[in-house]
């Protein structure tokens, strides 16, 4: 059965797991992105001093003509494939390679990635980062602005103060293997592109793809996690929601079992829980019903004897005291039966002790001349019950063979390979098959056994809830040769065992 436990625990596992699974593959795609990212600056780096020390040992020296210059400069830019510019020492500009002058025109925002290297004779060199870095943060480019094709030269360079970058930057003389090095860790832009449905660009512009991914998780398991939580506070607010039915009155409410877990447990444990009472309350009612209306009985007769006795003779007013004892024996006998009753319905604990169920059984018949017939010696009869009430539940039943069948009353003890059994025989005019069950319910009586025959109908009734509260039960059938027999079946108990106690 899979429990609410169980769930619960499956699913904080299961959510970790799927946590630490997803938080170390982010984490180890960001270091392999990062490191590739690394590699790949580095690698431009060095490819960018290969190129500055290339030209600069091809190049004509800074006196030659400004066109053979931009002729072999060109020449080595169409050969690199590389979008680069060269200035002069004084800021000017003497050749755009064809790519980088095309790439500005069509996208200007590109000047940005222009980076800037002096040569060792003064010249300033300047090549585009690759569209890899493009939004990342690498090391800050040797001027402080990219330069802007056609403007005019000024007297630090072309546009005027500081040329096309403004102010040269003070930067170490390159020359043919002293071209700048990237740092050791630059800053990389993220593998995880900025989420602009969930964060606007400005703010998510460098993020670590780690924390977003991360919020994205609990965001994903805070959902995923909802409909389980919701169904089990569902089903606890309707348990809740019966108990406080059913607290204000509302006995025959119940509320519905879904599943197999613990919820569902307790909701059918309150259901059995509420049928035990609602069948408590509605014994109560009825015992309390059947009683009022048989003490009117006696409490009338009494009445009417007070009244007359005074008036009668001597002889009839002991016959009227007589009758008046009876009644009043007939009222005590009924009360102890429904207090007896009360208290079995509310399941009151009872003392168990070791009874002798042979010497039992014979007392009581030697009080209404049963005969006793036992197949069990006395030393094997002995039974863990409350004496009182299986006294009562045997006298009970002796008193109604008495009273309805007349004087053969027979009494057998049978020891069964599983049970104990008493059985009451005697030799009246029997229970029809269809009323043997109706006679054991709370003051029912024959047809025609109504007063005349004595007793309320709660005799045999008593006799059902004591057998039932020592795990046993009580039937009627047909006994041969005519008559009835009740059999009161107990079931036989397990011998506990005995500690020896400790010698000293």
């Amino acid at each position: 059965m899979k429990t609410l436990a169980l769930r619960i625990y499956l699913t904080v596992v299961t959510v970790l797991l799927v946590f630490a699974l997803v938080s170390g593959w982010l984490a180890q795609h960001n270091m392999e992105h990062e490191r590739s990212q690394v590699q790949s600056v580095t690698a431009w780096h060095e490819r960018a001093a290969a190129w500055g020390e290339l030209l600069e040992n091809s190049l004509p020296p800074a006196e030659a003509p400004e066109e053979e210059q931009a002729r072999v400069f060109m020449d080595w830019a169409e050969r690199l494939r590389v979008p680069m510019a060269l200035d002069s020492a004084q800021g000017h500009r003497i050749a755009t390679s064809l790519m980088l002058e095309d790439r500005l025109q069509r996208l200007p925002e590109l000047r940005e990635r222009l980076q800037r290297a002096q040569l060792s004779d003064g010249r300033v060199l300047w090549i585009m980062r690759p569209s890899l870095m493009r939004g990342g943060h690498l090391p800050p480019p040797f001027g402080n602005r990219p330069p802007r094709l056609g403007e005019p030269e000024g007297p630090d360079g072309p546009g005027g103060a500081g040329g096309l970058v403004g102010p040269v930057s003070p930067v170490a003389t390159l020359g043919p293997n002293d071209l700048p090095l990237p740092p050791p860790r630059p800053q990389i832009q993220p593998w995880l592109p900025p989420l602009g449905w969930l964060l606007p660009t400005s703010q998510a512009h460098g993020v670590p793809a780690l924390i977003l991914s991360l919020i994205l998780l609990f965001v994903a398991v805070a959902v995923g996690a909802w409909p389980v939580a919701n169904r089990l506070t569902r089903r606890l607010q309707a348990l809740r929601n019966g108990v406080e039915a059913f607290g204000s009155g509302q006995l025959q409410h119940r509320v519905a079992v879904e599943g197999k877990d613990e919820v569902a447990a307790l909701a059918n444990s309150f259901n059995e829980a509420a049928q035990r009472i609602e069948d408590l309350v509605t014994s109560n009612r009825s015992l309390l019903a059947n009683a009022s209306h048989e003490l009117r009985s006696p409490l009338a007769r009494l009445k009417m004897a007070v009244s007359i006795m005074a008036d009668m003779p001597p002889e009839r007013a002991a016959q009227i005291k007589e009758e008046i004892h009876q009644d009043i024996r007939e009222l005590d006998a009924l009360v102890e039966e429904v207090l007896l009753a009360s208290r079995l319905d509310a399941r009151a604990d009872v003392e168990h002790v070791a009874v002798d169920l042979l010497g039992l059984v014979t007392e009581e018949a030697r009080r209404v001349g049963a005969e006793v017939h036992a197949d069990i010696a006395s030393s094997a009869s002995t039974y863990q019950a409350d004496e009182r009430l299986i006294r009562r539940a045997v006298r009970n039943l002796l008193e109604n063979a008495k009273r309805y069948g007349g004087t053969e009353i027979d009494l057998e003890l049978a020891y069964l390979p599983r049970q104990i059994e008493i059985r009451v025989c005697d030799r009246g005019p029997g229970v029809p098959e269809d009323q043997r069950d109706r006679i054991f319910e709370p003051f029912y009586r024959l047809p025609g056994h109504a007063e005349h025959a004595g007793g309320v109908g709660l005799g045999l009734s008593l006799v059902r809830q004591i057998a039932q509260r020592h795990g046993g039960q009580v039937r009627c059938e047909a006994r041969d040769g005519g008559g009835s027999r009740f059999v009161i079946a107990l079931p036989i108990q397990k011998p506990e065992k005995t500690e020896k106690p400790a010698q000293t």
